[in-house]
Parts: C-alpha cells; structure tokens; sequence
C-alpha cells in the first residue's frame, strides 16, 4: 500500500489527490477565458498546456540534485525500454483526456462536460480495477461512488440552463475513457514499488505534446488576441498549476491509492470549481450548490478513511510476527 522506492506512504497520496483535484478545479474556468481572450481553440490550448508544463516539469526535475540517487535507482529496476513503453502509454491516455475535455467544454458547455467526463470516470475506473487489479470496492465503496455522483450532479446540473448536445457528450465520454486508462496503467505499474513518478510525469506530457504538435500547427499554434498580455498569464497559469503542479501530485497518488478511490477524490474538481465561482466570480450559493457539495465531500471523506484505514491495517499486518507452528 506505499511506495517503497519512493517512502510515500498512502496517507500522503491522499493528499496529493485532494490537492491536485482542487487544482484542476480551476482549468475549465481558465479555459473558457482563453475562448473568450483569443481564438484559441481546445487542441491549440492542450498543446501549449503541456508543452509549457513539459518545460517547468523539466526544470523542475532539474533542480532537485539531491533526489539523482533516487532516480538512479528507479531506472535501475526498469529498463529504458519499459519506461519509454510506460511514458507513451501514459502520454496518449494524457492526451485524450484533457483534450477532449476542453473540446468537449466548447461543445457543450462546462456542465455537461465537467458531469460526463467525471461521473464516467468512477464507473469505468471501478469497472476496470475490478477486471484488470482485482481491487473491489465493497458495499461501502460502491455507497461513497454512488453518492459522489449524485453529488456531481446536483452541484453541476442542479442551478439548470445546461445545453445537452450529443458530439460534446461523445468527446466527454472519450475524455473519461483516455482518464480511466491513464489512471489504471499509473496503479498498475505504482504496484511494483519502482517506478520514479517524476519521470513518468515528465515523459507523459512530452510524448502528449509530440502528438498535439501537427494538431496545433493545422489550426494555428499562434492564436489571435487583443489582450496577448492577459491571454499569455491564463495560459501560464494553466500550465502551473493545474498541469505542472496537479498532474505531479495526481502520478504520485494515484500509483499508491486504490484506482476507485482516486477517481472519486479527483471529484473534488467541481467542488474546487463551484467554491471559486461563488468567492471571486460573484455566483450565487444556491441549495444545489451546497448539497451537491456536502454529498460530494461526505463521500470523498469516507472513500479517503476507508483507503486510509485498510493502509493501517496492512501495515500492522506486515509488522506481525509470523505465528509459531502448532
């Protein structure tokens, strides 16, 4: 249940999830501002997003000398050939994910989109960790999943003037699909103890920004502006601290938290979203806003003890001594 190359223990992944989900809690706002300053289209915006994250992952990793002899050993249990599979694997699901996101948010709308792509995840995510991990939810998990997305919807749908239109509700699907791989391929491999999180990270958005580069050079890699400053700090922001930032802490905590348990802590997005919303932007706090809220909190809540708890119980496991033969 830890990461043994790495010491991150689950209580700490958990962490790294609810602070990452509350980070990209402010992408899809961010987005629609750079739809509003620029002609910047969804693919144009996933590629300067992960080519800008790609370069402070990279000086990131750079500055950090002193963890060298732990990336030395990491790369010592996989050979170059495997990380460079995993990096791939990992940067299409990447790539799929949060540009069909975005473009879905510009063909929908951020409610149709933000409930498609997070209350598909769970189910997937849940339906593949049970097939591919052999991880089950249980009674109680399946209660906390379930009143997660009740949540999502009341708090997303709940204030009504959502447009649902059928090719934005295709892409959101396709963008929970590329999340739901990303996530069970970053459990799958975080099971083996080591894996070096850092380049996972580093190599996901570089091979997703290879790919989106012929994209964005067919609808215009320079957008058309009269604000370039604004447009140029929304960009800077969204490739901070929602990318950069989130998606390290998102590898990190997904490769020791069980994969359901991830989907639905990431849920915190919308909350993020919604609590933004009413403090800077001026929304009203509407009953759905705070019961959505509260049923989405209250799930992640439990889903986070109960991760928590069988961690314990793991490691208290591990510390017994072996029974003496009768």
């Amino acid at each position: 249940m830890s990461q043994p190359s790495l010491g991150l223990p689950v209580g700490r992944g958990l962490l790294y999830l609810i602070v990452a989900g509350a980070a990209w809690g402010t992408a899809g706002a961010a987005a629609l501002l750079v739809y509003r300053t620029s002609d910047m289209g969804p693919v144009v915006l996933s590629f300067w997003r992960c080519a800008a994250g790609t370069v402070l992952l990279l000086a990131a990793r750079l500055a950090r000398p002193r963890d060298r002899a732990r990336r030395s050993r990491a790369a010592a249990v996989l050979p170059l050939r495997s990380r460079a599979l995993r990096a791939l694997a990992t940067g299409l699901g990447l790539a799929v994910f949060q540009t069909a996101y975005f473009a879905a948010v510009s063909a929908t709308g951020l409610a149709v989109a933000t409930v498609v792509t997070l209350g598909a995840g769970p189910v997937l995510i849940a339906l593949g960790a049970r097939l591919t991990l052999g991880e089950r939810l249980g009674g109680p998990g399946l209660s906390a999943v379930a009143g997660a997305l009740a949540g999502l919807a009341v708090l997303v749908l709940g204030g009504g003037g959502a447009t649902v239109r059928p090719w934005g509700v295709l892409l959101a699907l396709a963008s929970a699909a590329g999340y739901s791989v990303m996530t069970l391929l970053t459990r799958w491999w975080g099971r083996d103890g080591g894996t070096d999180h850092s380049a996972t990270t580093l190599g996901a958005f570089a091979v997703t920004t290879v790919c989106l580069l012929p994209f964005a050079l067919v609808h215009g890699a320079v957008p058309h502006t009269a604000d370039p400053v604004r447009l140029l700090c929304l960009v800077a922001y969204i490739a901070t601290v929602p990318t950069a930032l989130a998606y390290a802490l998102y590898f990190a905590g997904a490769a020791v938290v069980r994969s359901a348990t991830v989907s639905v802590i990431m849920l915190l997005e919308p909350v993020s979203a919604a609590v933004l919303a009413v403090a800077l932007l001026g929304e009203r706090l509407t009953a759905a806003t705070l019961a959505g809220t509260a049923l989405m909190l209250g799930s992640v809540a439990a889903l986070a003890y109960a991760e928590a708890r069988g961690a314990r119980a793991v490691r208290a496991a591990r510390a017994e001594p072996d029974p003496l033969p009768v």
